[in-house]
């Protein structure tokens, strides 16, 4: 199974000039957790978390409106293509502790998001023999990943 078939194709996306509240209204009107950071050519330059917005407004101590993307946003991500399979977008995710993947096409302009919650759906979808088992154990091994590396951070500090 490739990416392109479960990913979201239509993500909402902020821009690195954009304030926090832009970034912040776009997340709960849509329900999601996280947007890619797209430059004028929409090309990936970074991702920016509902933590990342917390933690800017905490560390700078300024409201959301007078903070803008580009200081809260991770700048080092990691992408994959749309045309990359499955299992090894979520290996990606595994290895690197991502919820979520800005997903590139071939002229490197964003296609779309693939996250963990895509996976997980897919792997309820029932199949001919049942539900796809596979992709169930590779959920759960991407999330037991991404929840050891958060609790090695907060026992390190």
């Amino acid at each position: 199974m490739k990416v392109s078939q479960i990913m979201n194709r239509n993500p909402k996306v902020c821009r690195p000039g954009d304030p926090l509240t832009r970034a912040a209204q776009l997340m709960w009107e849509n329900s999601c957790g996280g947007l890619p950071v797209v430059d004028e050519h929409s090309r990936p330059v970074g991702f920016l978390t509902d933590r990342d917005i917390c933690m800017a407004a905490y560390t700078q101590g300024k409201v959301l409106d007078a903070i803008r993307v580009e200081t809260a946003m991770a700048r080092k991500i990691v992408c994959c293509r749309a045309d990359d399979d499955l299992v090894s977008a979520a290996n990606l995710m595994r290895g690197k502790g991502y919820r979520r993947l800005p997903v590139v096409g071939a002229d490197g302009t964003l296609a779309g998001v693939l996250s963990l919650d895509d996976i997980a759906h897919e792997a309820a979808r029932p199949l001919r023999g049942g539900i796809n088992q596979e992709l169930k154990n590779l959920v759960a091994d991407v999330f037991t990943s991404i929840n050891r590396g958060r609790v090695k951070a907060r026992s390190s500090d």
